[in-house]
């Protein structure tokens, strides 16, 4: 831990050392709260590919009510057990002393179960039906709804774990004459720019060039995951 780290300190900034380690946030999210519980804070459980944009927002906002805590963003490659990860999290932040809880996903392929489950508890959500819909901002995202048809989206996170939870996973990597059969009916990557660096670019690009796809880039920020956390 560099020396800046430990001026900061404590939970905050171990937290913000698994969010520079993607592959943990991938794997096996980020269990310890970013900062300890009390009646004025908000327990945020996000999905583990949220986790450096939420800081990011976080920190620019002084959001020091916010405390993070993340799931694994493996978990979208199984939505059906998106839900039971979700009720855990939430029952365990309220073991924690927790009181008021906010939940940092989408729909998320899970069918609306996630939102059932979200209403007996009385916790409230992300607008929209994945991160795609409000980072691009849900109103949007939904004038064109035919977009989402024709696209293959990616974010910041999902460009740099590309590899890991879709060219593996779909076992490209050894048959990539599956390409066109799992996106063949895609037209174009459209990539979703929290960070339009030169080097994040270029590999969203990569991937649209390995997909045999045409490429779109979209800068979009932090759209309605920054408007909704600033208002927890």
């Amino acid at each position: 831990m560099s020396e800046g780290q430990r001026r900061r300190g404590g939970r905050q900034a171990r937290i913000e050392a698994v969010a520079a380690k993607g592959a943990d946030l991938v794997e096996k999210g980020a269990p310890n709260y970013t900062r300890p519980s009390s009646d004025a804070r908000v327990c945020v459980i996000a999905c583990g590919a949220l986790a450096r944009e939420i800081l990011d927002v976080v920190e620019a906002n002084n959001l020091s009510h916010i405390s993070l805590t993340c799931l694994p963003a493996k978990l979208h490659n199984t939505p059906e057990f998106i839900t039971g990860a979700v009720e855990r999290a939430i029952t365990d932040a309220r073991k924690a002393g927790f009181t008021d809880i906010f939940c940092a996903y989408g729909d998320c392929g899970t069918g609306g179960h996630l939102d059932r489950l979200l209403e007996r508890e009385k916790v409230a959500r992300l607008p929209g039906a994945h991160c795609y819909a409000f980072f691009w901002g849900v109103e949007d995202f939904m004038a064109d709804v035919e977009i989402e048809m024709r696209a293959f989206f990616l974010t910041d996170f999902l460009a740099r774990h590309f590899d890991g939870l879709t060219w593996k996973t779909l076992g490209l990597d050894r048959h990539p004459e599956l390409i066109k059969d799992y996106f063949g009916h895609y037209e174009k990557v459209i990539y979703l720019a929290q960070d339009p660096s030169a080097p994040m670019v270029d590999r969203a690009r990569e991937i649209a060039e390995r997909l045999g796809l045409a490429f779109e880039q979209r800068l979009t920020g932090y759209g309605d995951l920054e408007t909704n956390l600033k208002t927890v």
